[in-house]
């Protein structure tokens, strides 16, 4: 039986095979992200797919969205995990649509880049909001959030002009990582 493949070594394959800069991380100083291996169930999202976190994330998450609804503002859940194999399928999804690799890297990381690997991150929307659209800085859940998220553990990892040159994504929140 053969041992599984590195991770770094399979990143560096999904890489090469995507087209995406083996410099990639270097170059733009996005952390290459290890796949969380302990993760429950959060309930599904707004597509009716279960999604996971972390046991500690998953904690924050749901005691951040109980306390945001007993306040009238519902958040609802977009993404959270995502492993490299997925995020390589959303990828080989764009670049068959006929993006490049520099426009889907404006949008979407690179596998093994993702801060979705961690099971730390979420994605969330409003009622009557497109999801992964910065129209949800508009509403009351991103107002909510920028107020209270920070109580629960949670903050925005791409703000606007953000260091890694990601596109803003009033969207995307993510769990601090315990000190362990």
């Amino acid at each position: 039986m053969t041992s599984p493949q590195p991770y770094e070594a399979h990143v560096a394959a999904v890489l090469r095979e995507l087209g995406i800069p083996a410099s990639y991380g270097s170059e733009t100083g996005m952390p290459l992200y290890r796949e969380a291996t302990d993760l429950v169930s959060v309930g599904a999202d707004i597509y009716n797919r279960d999604q996971r976190l972390t046991r500690e994330a998953a904690a924050g998450w749901l005691a951040m969205r109980a306390a945001a609804e007993g306040q009238g503002v519902p958040l609802f859940l977009v993404s959270a995990f995502r492993s490299v194999d997925y995020q390589q399928q959303i990828w080989r999804r764009k670049l068959a649509a006929g993006e490049s690799v520099e426009q889907i890297l404006r949008v979407s990381a690179a596998p093994g880049y993702s801060e979705h690997h961690t099971g730390r991150a979420v994605d969330v929307t409003a009622p009557g909001c497109s999801p992964l659209t910065e129209e949800f800085e508009r509403t009351a859940a991103f107002a909510w959030l920028v107020a209270h998220a920070e109580a629960f553990g949670f903050s925005m990892t791409y703000p606007r002009d953000n260091r890694y040159g990601v596109i803003y994504e009033p969207w995307h929140w993510a769990a601090r990582q315990s000190a362990d």
